[in-house]
């Protein structure tokens, strides 16, 4: 049976091969179907042969709260005759060496580690730590999730384990398996404890076929080539090139006709894949006659290839390139140039095709499936007693390492003497630099011309940084390098974690695995010579420009606006401050007016057309610079995505960012909106939109909260009440999204309702067209509304939101709190009444209204809401309207008041003429 390969991007070691035999974690089966009576984990020595175990211990973590919950010392114990040992559940076939109760192994997020006691004693209950650690598999489900910081601590640089449990019918197990050359990775299959894991590569698709089994040298003995069925390929031709000339040296129409249980093997004439000399085998669509003998390679891409290179004999740089990218040829040494030749199978389970990495010496097994042998190499380095510790606890506020904080590649003068690179800790404080790398890489080869490595002595210093450069600099670097090592560029630094060495030897082409942080920088003239750096380090971005006219005298690139890793925009040119603090530019004002307008995941609906996106609107044309888009999941502890925002708001006064035509920005790969969780836009120059944070009223802009999870809200300091959550049904057989449709009140879900997407375009809002009468009588909706029943007052304050809660409930077609206003309310007796015009979005969503405000079931309590009540309230729109109405009322009353009284007044005291007279004659006289 072929399995597939669940998880290859959640590695959880770094590699590094180990000549020597070591112990590893094989396997682990940490949850099996209905009661957990048959869980294990499978220790492995790369011997194959039975060894001790004195001196080793195995730890048990729990992912919550990130201690030791089983502690096992393993000595007087070995592995068995073939370098298997098991522990597990008692019901277990065959039985474990050592016997645990039932559901003991924790589903996760958990990790399994090994150690060696030499180094230290280890008990339950204590924290996780890195100290004396052989081996570690960090593990988590899709569920669950929460793994991060098992992984910071065991296996830094690489993330959790997911555990697919929709994987496999019945029981599966994690098992360990190569995936290419030295490479290990770890996969979802079933369980096979003290056997070899079912690291069966995975099927190849019916479009694609693949060499599957070769066979070169021989002396007498022709070579073939088998490969596998793919009747949608269409006519097949197999070609063999010559290393030396880059030309055919055989190229043989395969007969589709003759597969034989989906496999076919072509013979090769011997003197043509002999292995003496290099060469290679290419996999082609069309005909023999389209690769003619003699002719040169062609520019085609194969479907799959394998190439070789003989004892001291390179193919050329072309072959290689055009026929595997990014991949090493397999070497063949004399030894293996034996009589009869020798046999390579296709074991390695990596996904990718057009990699010789993945074949390996085995036996020959003609039209049948390949059988591998245990690899003998090590996934990671030899203990070394003692050890050393894991990397402190990263801040509460956030998951970030070391960075790049400031870099000086020019100096004046020819001496070049005062360059340096200085890395920081967000934690501000001492820090081991154990398992941190520094490689130079220079833009005319895009290789490393230097590789530096900080583990051992080397810490930051009391405020996290450290410093390494010329000898002469001032103040002394920690680690001294000759003068004129950095060059001016186009170059590029990068910042590794690669605890098992240097990341170039685990890597081809530029390492991207275990990467911290990196700046790509160049001189005048020379932005293009840098792509290839650019593309794989900081992807999207022109390399910095270390201008020498800005400052007079010496400056830097200092790490100014954000700590984002690979963020070039983070950096400006400055002057030196080398163990200070950055002297920075003054930072520009906030964006103002910038608010969340849109949102919508490509999960909440199967519609074809569900795309993921988050809108911005703001004043056409404003500056996004210092805003920072952060994505939280409710089912994963923290943030998925914090990235800072590029570019400006448009002339219309929109911002898209997703996976939808037209967008400003993207997200970054892997990663978009998930079905619950929250976006939060804020204004970040020191890195504080990130997982944990207490976010200030300064920093954040506005917050969209589309779940429930307490945790999640108090974390974001949202308002009180519950979030707006998309509804299918508010649109009709299409994709949905959530759209703001109150334009000044940020932070409020009242703001916000469902609808079709609109992204660059104005929300469709809730409409007085579509609107629809409610009369509805609702009993208490919660236990504190009961004890408030004698208080109109406070029954009605802040109840609009559960009230459309609990007509959503009923209606599931978008309502929100939006939707009420204007909506009159009263009481009696603890029971809501309800009534007035409510809009909508659609004819559908307003028969959908209807419907559900004919279904009221709260109104059959005797008519209680039609009693006559003297506390009345009403909504916000129709209280103001009743305030307006009261005032002019008073006015009126006040004037009718007054008139009267004049009227009385004049009545009970006559008119004296005398005094009349008198004023007649003073008007006359004031006339002259």
């Amino acid at each position: 049976m072929v399995v597939s390969l669940a998880c290859v991007a959640c590695l959880c070691l770094v590699v590094v091969v180990s000549g020597d035999p070591c112990l590893i974690i094989s396997e682990i089966n940490a949850d099996n179907p209905r009661l957990d009576t048959t869980e294990f984990v499978e220790l492995y020595h790369t011997s194959g042969q039975r060894a001790s175990l004195d001196g080793y211990t195995l730890v048990f973590y729990n992912g919550n709260g990130n201690i030791a919950y089983k502690v096992l010392d393993l000595k007087g114990h070995s592995t068995n005759d073939r370098g298997f040992f098991l522990v597990g559940s008692v019901d277990m076939m065959p039985k474990p060496a050592i016997l645990l109760p039932p559901n003991t192994v924790q589903n996760g997020p958990d990790a399994v580690v090994l150690y060696h006691t030499s180094a230290a004693r280890y008990s339950e209950k204590m924290n996780v730590t890195a100290f004396g650690l052989v081996d570690a598999v960090v593990y988590m489900t899709r569920r669950t999730g929460g793994a991060e910081f098992l992984a910071e601590t065991l296996t830094p640089g690489e993330p959790a384990f997911v555990e697919d449990e929709a994987a496999l019918e019945g029981d599966e197990s994690i098992e360990r398996c190569l995936l290419s050359e030295d490479r290990w990775g770890f996969q979802v299959s079933s369980p096979s404890p003290s056997q070899r894991n079912n690291c069966t590569p995975p099927a190849a698709p019916a479009s694609i076929p693949v060499i599957t089994e070769l066979k070169l040298g021989g002396g007498q003995v022709d070579g073939f080539v088998e490969l596998t069925e793919a009747p949608a390929a269409g006519p097949l031709v197999l070609v063999v090139l010559d290393g030396r000339t880059d030309r055919v040296s055989v190229s043989v129409d395969v007969n589709v006709d003759a597969f034989r249980n989906g496999l076919i093997s072509v013979n090769i004439e011997k003197n043509y894949m002999k292995g003496d000399e290099s060469g290679a085998v290419a996999i082609y669509s069309g005909r023999a006659s389209v690769f003619p003998v003699g002719s040169p390679l062609s520019q085609i891409q194969p479907l799959d290839a394998f190439v070789f290179a003989g004892p001291g004999n390179k193919p050329s740089a072309n072959l290689t390139e055009t026929l595997i990218p990014g991949r090493e040829p397999y070497q063949l040494s004399n030894s293996l140039l034996k009589e009869g030749g020798f046999y390579l199978s296709r074991c390695g389970v990596a996904t990718w095709a057009r990699d010789p990495g993945v074949f390996w010496e085995a036996s020959q097994t003609p039209a049948q499936p390949n059988q591998c042998p245990w690899p003998k190499i090590c996934p990671h380095s030899i203990v070394i007693p003692g050890g050393t510790d894991s990397p402190p606890h990263l801040p509460p506020w956030g998951n970030s390492d070391f960075l790049i904080n400031e870099l000086n590649t020019d100096t004046p003068g020819a001496a070049e003497d005062g360059e340096y690179i200085e890395l920081w800790h967000p934690s501000g404080r001492r820090v081991s630099l154990q398992g941190i790398w520094i490689l130079l890489f220079s833009a005319h080869n895009n290789k490393p011309y230097k590789e530096i490595s900080l583990s051992g002595p080397y810490f930051t210093t009391s405020k996290g940084y450290f410093l390494l450069g010329s000898d002469r600099l001032v103040p002394a670097p920690s680690l001294r390098l000759p003068p004129n090592t950095i060059q001016n560029g186009p170059d590029a630094v990068a910042l590794y974690r690669s605890p098992y060495g240097p990341p170039s030897a685990t890597q081809r082409g530029i390492p991207t695995k275990g990467l911290l942080d990196a700046v790509v920088y160049r001189q005048r003239g020379s932005d293009k010579e840098a792509q290839e750096l650019s593309k794989a380090l900081t992807p999207g971005q022109l390399p910095l420009l270390e201008d020498p006219e800005v400052l007079p005298g010496d400056e830097a690139l200092s790490r100014c606006r954000g700590l984002y890793p690979y963020d070039l925009s983070a950096f400006s040119v400055a002057p030196p401050t080398p163990l200070r603090e950055n002297s920075c530019p003054r930072p520009p004002p906030a964006p103002e007016g910038v608010v969340i307008s849109e949102v919508a995941s490509g999960h909440w609906t199967n519609h074809s057309q569900q795309r993921a996106f988050v809108e911005l609107h703001g004043p056409p044309m404003t500056n996004l610079r210092g805003l920072v888009l952060s994505v939280f999941d409710q089912e994963r502890s923290g943030t998925i995505i914090a990235f800072p925002l590029t570019g400006s708001i448009n002339q219309d006064g929109f911002y898209i960012v997703g996976n939808v035509t037209g967008a400003d920005q993207t997200f970054p790969d892997g990663s978009a909106v998930p079905v619950r969780g929250a976006i939060v836009l804020c204004y970040d120059l020191f890195s504080v939109c990130r997982a944990g944070t207490a976010l200030t009223n300064s920093s954040l802009r506005d917050v969209l909260v589309f779940s429930e999870n307490q945790q999640l809200l108090s974390s974001l300091s949202t308002t009180r009440g519950r979030q707006v959550i998309p509804a299918a049904r508010s649109v009709e057989d299409g994709p949905v999204s959530l759209s703001r449709c109150s334009c000044c009140e940020v932070r409020s879900p009242s703001s916000w309702t469902s609808s079709s997407p609109t992204p660059h375009r104005t929300n469709i809002c809730p409409s007085a067209a579509f609107s629809s009468h409610i009369d509805l009588c609702l009993r208490p909706l919660s236990s504190d509304w009961q004890e408030q029943s004698g208080d109109c007052n406070g029954l009605i304050q802040g109840r609009s939101a559960e009230v459309a809660n609990y007509l959503e409930q009923k209606c599931h077609c978008g309502i929100s709190a939006l939707y009420l206003q204007g909506t009159n309310f009263s009481c009696v007796s603890g029971w809501l009444r309800v009534w007035g015009n409510i809009q909508a979005l659609s004819d559908h969503q307003k028969a959908l209204i209807i419907q559900t405000s004919h279904m009221n079931p709260s109104s059959a309590q005797g008519d209680v809401c039609s009693a006559p009540t003297t506390d009345r309230y009403t909504s916000t729109a129709s209280a103001l309207g009743l305030q307006i109405g009261l005032i002019v009322a008073g006015f009126l009353l006040l004037g009718l008041g007054a008139a009267l009284f004049t009227y009385f007044y004049r009545k009970r005291r006559p008119l004296d003429y005398y005094t009349m007279e008198l004023s007649e004659h003073a008007e006359g006289l004031s006339d002259l």
